[in-house]
């Protein structure tokens, strides 16, 4: 039983479970019924469960059976009524088909126009869109079109300007566009290229004004040269202005060139041509010459790209090459004035376009990279004159070169340049030109002292006579109370050397202008000139002169007489000299003329050389003496060669008469003297071992001679017997042998009045002894073989005697 219920309550589970899937097939998707039929094979009641399936289904099948018949007849209604709406249904399809053929026929062309219109609507959509982009891109278009240009047309600075506009503007408002990738990536390049055709440019400006640098500062000097002549006449004139242009005047030529060189100018020159305009009257200004638009351009463009100081850097390091190329002298520039003016040119024209760059760029060189460049360039310049000046023996030469220099340091003084050095440098030229001016004036002393006649100047007419005062201060009122034909006392180089001293003078003058010395220091350098032209070159002229061996005793004595004339103008000289230094020579320190020393020493050696040349003449003459010193006949004339002699010295002391009196008076007195002199010589000499009474009495008629002379008063002034006491020696030493006095001799001897007081005692025992010697010759060959004759034994004794007492006189002299 308990089996039975545990089976009824197995088939009720088992009942449960077939009604759950059951209805779970109603209610689940065909699609998901596949677990569970699963379940059901899966389960053992599986006949069972096809058993309930049958009977669900059949269940199902009634029902829809009832169903169907419940609504049969209005199934039937409703397939009668659909029977009828077909027929309707199909009218009204061929109706509308009908209307649709209709209608697409009626509205193709209508389809055509909308298609058309669509078209035309979607090209005006696409056109207005591309019209923007183009108005967006256009300007690109056209910055990059003028960009090309500017570049095309080398204004790059321009060019540099739109570039910026273009990258910064324009080109990010159409970034999206391949054509702006391709124009960005070309900027970098761009910016380089202008920034290499502005330097490319630069480097054709630099070379350009190296090459016209000398242009540049010919031009910059004479607009000095100019200015120093407009000056010179306001001087005349009473000053309104300052004597020089200020900064401001010199800089107001550039008003206009600073418009057309602005970073905008289209001007690519370096240098203009102003080659048409060397004719005209107005000298352009030096600025003017150059145009500096590639420096602006570069500056502006370097700074724009943030490289200005590599620019500065490079603009400097290329002008001191430059300076350095520049400051280089030739080695010929001392040969002419045109090598030192084209030096000069070239250095003006560097620092003239250097002076320009500081004040019309900012900060492309500065004040202490100019006085840098400035100070180098003095130096090497001063070297440089220094060296080559030193090579120049021209006078005239030096005289132009110092003007160029007084014109180049004037020049650059305007620019601001300080020149001091160059002015002390000068002054170191002086110097030298002075040397140079000696050496050509005796030059010109030496032609004129070597051309001149000695002779005095004659004058045959009034104009003549005029024209030698207008040379030389000349004044003597008898002289001009004289009819013509008369004759100055002095020779042509009288007049010739004053003017040519006052030609010098004039010289030194030349120098001295503009130095910017005061008028006591240019007095001062012309007095110390003078001197020396005096005291050496004039000086030395006139030695030489007077120290020449065929120089003749007319041409000494009027030397004399020129420097007697030539001393007493030196005060005329000094006149000269402070008329135009306007320096009184009363002034302090003023330096005195040293002439007047200068022509007395030419004088004094003129006269020595008179003496010398007198004494020479006698030596001459009594060469010629030809004395038998062993004869025994008497004569009664003085010997040929000495009346000759007398004669000659006659003549001579003729032409002294224009001669200061002492100066011929100490001629005459110093050629007795020599002839006195060397006349005892000749009677002493030690060839002349012995000499004959006889010999002794014509040597007194010599003597005689020469004293007769002397009487006659050759040249006036002396007193009385006063030119005879130049052969008193000679003429007491005869008289005490012709005579033969010696008791009066050696009893006066050593008293201040005695009779021979002139004789010394050993020219006495000298002549003595030759006698002696004589007559013990003359007693040996007579008597040979016999004994001296008594007189001639006395005599002799006599002679021996005298000749102790003698030697007793020297002995006890000396002692």
């Amino acid at each position: 039983m308990e089996r039975g219920k545990m089976a009824e309550a197995e088939s009720l589970e088992t009942a449960a479970e077939h009604e759950r899937i059951l209805r779970e097939i109603e209610s689940t998707d065909t699609a998901c019924i596949g677990p569970t039929l699963r379940s059901v094979y899966d389960g053992e009641e599986h006949g069972r469960f096809m058993e309930k399936l049958e009977t669900r289904i059949r269940n199902h099948d009634r029902e829809i059976e009832k169903m169907c018949n419940f609504h049969y007849q209005g199934f039937v209604d409703s397939i009668t009524e659909l029977l009828k709406v077909r027929g309707e249904a199909q009218k009204l399809k061929n109706q509308v088909t009908d209307t649709n053929r209709k209608l697409q026929h009626e509205g193709k062309e209508l389809v055509i126009a909308m298609e058309e219109l669509k078209q035309c609507r979607l090209q005006q959509r696409n056109i207005s869109a591309t019209v923007d982009k183009l108005m967006l891109c256009l300007p690109v278009l056209e910055m990059y079109s003028k960009l090309r240009d500017q570049m095309k047309t080398k204004r790059h600075y321009p060019a540099l300007k739109t570039l910026e506009h273009l990258e910064h503007t324009y080109l990010p408002q159409v970034s999206h566009y391949r054509f702006c990738k391709v124009m960005v990536d070309n900027i970098p390049k761009l910016r380089e290229e202008i920034k290499d055709v502005s330097m490319s440019d630069l480097k054709d400006f630099l070379e350009s004004i190296r090459k016209h640098s000398d242009k540049i500062g010919e031009t910059a000097m004479k607009q000095a040269q100019q200015q120093r002549n407009l000056d010179n006449i306001v001087l005349q004139q009473p000053r309104i202005g300052s004597r020089r242009k200020s900064k401001k005047d010199v800089y107001t030529i550039f008003d206009t060139e600073i418009e057309s060189t602005s970073p905008k100018s289209e001007q690519d020159s370096g240098i203009l041509d102003v080659e048409d305009e060397e004719d005209d009257e107005e000298v352009p200004g030096a600025q003017d010459l150059v145009d500096f638009s590639p420096v602006y351009r570069c500056l502006h463009i370097y700074s724009v790209l943030g490289a200005r100081e590599t620019f500065e850097n490079y603009y400097r390091k290329q002008r001191r090459k430059q300076a350095r190329l520049v400051l280089q002298p030739p080695s010929n520039m001392h040969e002419t004035l045109d090598g030192y003016r084209k030096y000069f040119n070239q250095i003006v024209g560097f620092f003239v376009v250097e002076d320009h760059i500081l004040h019309t760029t900012q900060g492309l060189v500065n004040r202490a990279y100019i006085d840098e460049l400035w100070e180098m360039a003095l130096s090497k310049t001063i070297a440089a004159l220094r060296t080559h000046s030193s090579y120049c023996s021209d006078p005239n030469l030096v005289l132009d070169l110092k003007n160029l220099i007084v014109l180049f340091a004037d020049t650059l003084q305007v620019y601001g340049f300080p020149v001091n050095q160059l002015f002390d440098m000068l002054l170191e030229i002086r110097d030298q030109y002075s040397e140079t001016l000696l050496k050509k004036w005796a030059g010109i002393f030496r032609n004129i002292l070597d051309s001149d006649n000695y002779s005095p100047i004659p004058v045959t007419s009034e104009d003549m006579y005029k024209k030698v005062v207008g040379q030389f201060p000349f004044q003597d009122t008898e002289l001009e109370k004289q009819p013509f034909p008369k004759k100055f006392p002095f020779s042509e180089f009288v007049p010739k050397v004053y003017n040519q001293i006052k030609e010098f003078i004039y010289a030194c003058l030349k120098f001295s202008e503009d130095l910017h010395l005061s008028s006591t220091e240019v007095d001062d350098m012309i007095r110390k000139s003078t001197n020396l032209l005096l005291t050496r070159t004039l000086s030395n002229s006139l030695q030489n002169v007077i120290k020449r061996k065929n120089i003749g005793l007319t041409e000494l004595v009027q030397i004399i007489i020129n420097t007697t004339h030539l001393e007493k103008s030196c005060k005329y000289l000094e006149e000269f000299i402070t008329n135009i230094t306007n320096v009184l020579p009363e002034t302090v320190h003023t330096t005195k003329l040293y002439g007047t020393t200068t022509f007395k020493d030419a004088r004094h050696a003129a006269e020595e050389e008179i003496y010398t040349n007198l004494n020479q003449k006698i030596d001459q003459f009594l060469q010629l003496a030809d004395y038998d010193w062993m004869t025994g006949d008497l004569g009664n004339k003085a010997s040929d060669y000495l009346v000759d002699l007398i004669a000659f010295l006659r003549s001579t002391f003729a032409v002294f008469t224009h001669l200061p009196g002492k100066v011929a008076q100490t001629a005459c007195m110093s050629a007795c003297k020599h002839l006195a002199t060397s006349l005892m010589q000749l009677l002493l000499e030690a060839e002349v071992r012995q000499l004959t009474l006889g010999a002794l009495q014509q040597f007194n008629l010599d003597v005689r001679e020469c004293e007769q002379f002397a009487r006659s008063g050759p040249v006036p002034g002396f007193q009385e017997d006063t030119l005879q006491l130049a052969f008193i020696d000679l003429r007491q030493l005869l008289d005490l042998f012709i005579q033969w006095d010696w008791s009066t001799y050696l009893a006066d001897y050593g008293q201040p009045n005695c009779k021979y007081l002139r004789v010394n005692p050993v020219t006495a025992l000298t002549l003595l002894e030759k006698i002696s010697r004589e007559m013990r010759d003359t007693s040996r060959k007579n008597n040979m073989f016999a004994q001296f004759r008594k007189n001639e034994r006395d005599k002799q004794k006599l002679i021996d005697t005298v000749a102790k007492q003698l030697r007793g006189l020297i002995s006890s002299h000396h002692s």
